[in-house]
C-alpha cells in the first residue's frame, strides 16, 4: 500500500513538472517561436499555451515593441576628404517573428552594421558644408537602405537619427574662423546699408525741406505781389476819389474862387520854403506887391483850368461833327 502511494505521488510530481515545463504564458506584444524536434512548428501569440512534452520547445522569443538601437560612433569621409566622427540611434520593430528567427542569425547586429555602412556611403557623396544641413536627407537614405535589406529579416526600420557629427579640431578651428569672417561680413554689410539708408534719408529730408522752403517763398512772393497790387489799386482808387471830389468842389458855387485862394496860399508857402533852404536869399522883384503875386498865381491857375476844359470839350466837338 505504501509503495502504491509512493508511486502515485511520483506520478503526480512528474505530471506537475511536465506541466510546468510544457505550459507557456506569452506576454502582450510578444511572440514565441516553437520548434518540434529542431524544426519550426508554430508561433505562439500572447496568452496561455501548452506544448507537447519532450518534443516541443520555445526556440526564440521576440518582442513586437519598437526597439531603439544605439549606433556607435564611426569614422566617415566626406566628398571633400574631411574625416568625421558620426553616431546615431535607430528605431526598429519585429514584424514577423519566424523570419527574424530564421532569416538572419542576429537581426539587431545586422541592422546596426548595415546602418553604419549606409551612413558612410551617404556622407561620402556630400561635402562637409552640406553635412550639417543634410541630416534629414542622410537619415532618410539610411532608412531606405535598411528597409530594402530588412524585408527578408522580418523587421522594419522605422527611423534613423544622427545624434552627433564631430569634425577634427583643425576643421572646427577653420569653421570657427569662417563663421567669424562671415559674421563680420554681414555686420559690415549691415553697417554700410545703414549708412546708405541714412544718407538717402538725409537727402530726402533736404529735398523735402528745399521744396517746402521754395513753396513757402513762392507763396510769400505771391502774397507780397497781391498786397502791392491791392495797395496800388487802393491808392489809385483813393486818388481817383480825391480828384473826383476836387472836381465836384470846383464845379460847385464858389469852387473856383476857393481853389484860387488855395493856390495862392501854396504858392506863398513854397516860396517861403525855397527862401529857407537855399543859402542865397531870393527876393522877388515885386516883393511889396503881394496882391500882384497872388493875381499872377490866380491867372496861371485859371489858364490851366481853361486848357483842361478845352481838352475835355474836344471829344464832344468831334462827336458832334
Amino acid at each position: 500500500m505504501e509503495q502504491n502511494l509512493i508511486a502515485l505521488g511520483f506520478i503526480l510530481l512528474l505530471i506537475v513538472v511536465i506541466l510546468l515545463k510544457t505550459a507557456v504564458v506569452v506576454p502582450q506584444r510578444s511572440e514565441f517561436v516553437v520548434e518540434r524536434l529542431g524544426k519550426y512548428r508554430t508561433t505562439l501569440e500572447a496568452g496561455f499555451h501548452v506544448l507537447f512534452p519532450f518534443l516541443d520547445k520555445v526556440a526564440y522569443k521576440r518582442s513586437l515593441k519598437e526597439e531603439p538601437i544605439d549606433i556607435p560612433a564611426q569614422t566617415c569621409i566626406t566628398a571633400d576628404n574631411v574625416t568625421l566622427e558620426v553616431d546615431g540611434v535607430m528605431y526598429m520593430q519585429v514584424m514577423n517573428s519566424k523570419m527574424s528567427a530564421y532569416g538572419i542569425d542576429n537581426y539587431q547586429y545586422a541592422a546596426s552594421q548595415l546602418a553604419q555602412t549606409s551612413l558612410r556611403s551617404a556622407i561620402g557623396k556630400i561635402s562637409l558644408d552640406n553635412t550639417f544641413e543634410a541630416r534629414e536627407t542622410l537619415n532618410g537614405q539610411v532608412v531606405m537602405a535598411l528597409d530594402e535589406a530588412a524585408t527578408n529579416w522580418g523587421i522594419k526600420v522605422l527611423r534613423y537619427e544622427i545624434k552627433d557629427i564631430q569634425p577634427p579640431k583643425t576643421v572646427l578651428d577653420a569653421m570657427e574662423k569662417q563663421m567669424k569672417a562671415e559674421r563680420e561680413k554681414r555686420a559690415e554689410i549691415a553697417r554700410s546699408e545703414g549708412d546708405k539708408q541714412a544718407i538717402l534719408n538725409r537727402a530726402e529730408g533736404d529735398r523735402g525741406e528745399a521744396i517746402f522752403r521754395s513753396e513757402g517763398e513762392k507763396i510769400k512772393r505771391i502774397n507780397e505781389a497781391e498786397g502791392r497790387a491791392m495797395e496800388i489799386l487802393k491808392v489809385a482808387e483813393a486818388t481817383a476819389e480825391g480828384i473826383r471830389k476836387v472836381a465836384e468842389a470846383l464845379s460847385g458855387p464858389g469852387g473856383k474862387e476857393a481853389a484860387s485862394l488855395e493856390v495862392a496860399k501854396q504858392y506863398l508857402a513854397e516860396f517861403g520854403k525855397l527862401a529857407k533852404v537855399n543859402n542865397t536869399m531870393i527876393v522877388p522883384g515885386n516883393l511889396t506887391d503881394l496882391s500882384g503875386m497872388v493875381a499872377s498865381a490866380m491867372a496861371t491857375f485859371k489858364h490851366v483850368v481853361k486848357e483842361g476844359e478845352d481838352v475835355d470839350r474836344q471829344p464832344e466837338i468831334r462827336s458832334r461833327s
